[in-house]
């Protein structure tokens, strides 16, 4: 995770905090609290690596979980601290680190966890082997994860809507059907990289967890999000019934393989 990444997310705190209220993008903290409700346990002390500004560490503890935040960024883990003592919520920490170290937390110490972000832009699978190795590390035996990665195969369709002028250079296109990465800030994003789902799975089950299920976190509303945003101002009661929707469909196999955001629960072994 290159110093761009850190920089990036230095400067689009405010706008990270906000993007799981709009329309399209809350497909994502809907499907995700599901994983959550389905899979993890209901009550215990949670790790929230990469979560930025603290949306789902909001969530987490408004269920009434222990909660510590870890992330790259010196401003969101600023950001995050103001925000939940504003909001009047006590997190047990709040930390500054990068997902590959996280020599800060104790071994086998959590309950369950949260990966999402930090395998995006570990670009190197020998970097994304130790951010895992450290994630299995911190959980207890037994305690289940969800880890994200963002999914070229999603993303080669979400683009007819997202950016459609990308599609006049055929070959970059076709590199979306593949494990693509992408260097510095394009397209505004920063360098990232993009795993098939067979590619994520892989990595998972060789860091030596048990795969238990994987999501699309877009569910079969991928690629709409024009049609979402136009909806959720124009009938919000048909909104409110896709996320139900998106919830109920994102582990179908028919939908999971073609959303933008691959969601893995996995669980440490016994």
């Amino acid at each position: 995770m290159s110093e761009v990444v850190r920089g990036y997310y230095d400067r689009k705190v405010e706008r990270e905090w906000g993007r799981l209220d709009r329309p399209y993008r809350r497909l994502e903290l809907v499907t995700t609290l599901y994983l959550i409700e389905r899979y993890f346990p209901r009550e215990g002390h949670l790790a929230d690596i990469g979560g930025g500004p603290g949306r789902y560490t909001v969530e987490l503890l408004r269920r009434g979980y222990r909660v510590t935040l870890v992330d790259l960024s010196p401003r969101a883990v600023a950001f995050a601290e103001a925000k939940l003592a504003e909001l009047g919520l006590q997190v047990e920490a709040v930390l500054c680190a990068d997902a590959r170290d996280l020599i800060a937390l104790p071994t086998e110490a959590f309950d369950g966890a949260l990966l999402m972000g930090p395998l995006y832009h570990i670009v190197d699978e020998a970097g994304r082997a130790q951010a895992l190795g450290e994630l299995r590390r911190v959980l207890k035996p037994g305690a289940p994860a969800v880890v994200a990665f963002l999914n070229p195969w999603g993303i080669l369709r979400a683009g007819l809507a997202e950016f459609p002028e990308a599609y006049r250079k055929l070959d970059d296109m076709r590199g979306l059907l593949t494990d693509w990465v992408q260097t510095g800030e394009q397209r505004a994003f920063t360098e990232a990289v993009f795993l098939t789902p067979p590619r994520a799975l892989g990595e998972l089950q060789r860091a030596g967890f048990d795969v238990v299920t994987y999501a699309g976190a877009e569910g079969f509303a991928a690629g709409m999000l024009a049609e979402l945003e136009q909806m959720a101002t124009a009938d919000p009661e048909a909104y409110a019934n896709v996320l139900r929707l998106a919830e109920e469909t994102c582990e179908l196999p028919q939908y999971r393989d073609v959303t933008e955001h691959l969601h893995a629960v996995v669980r440490k072994p016994w």
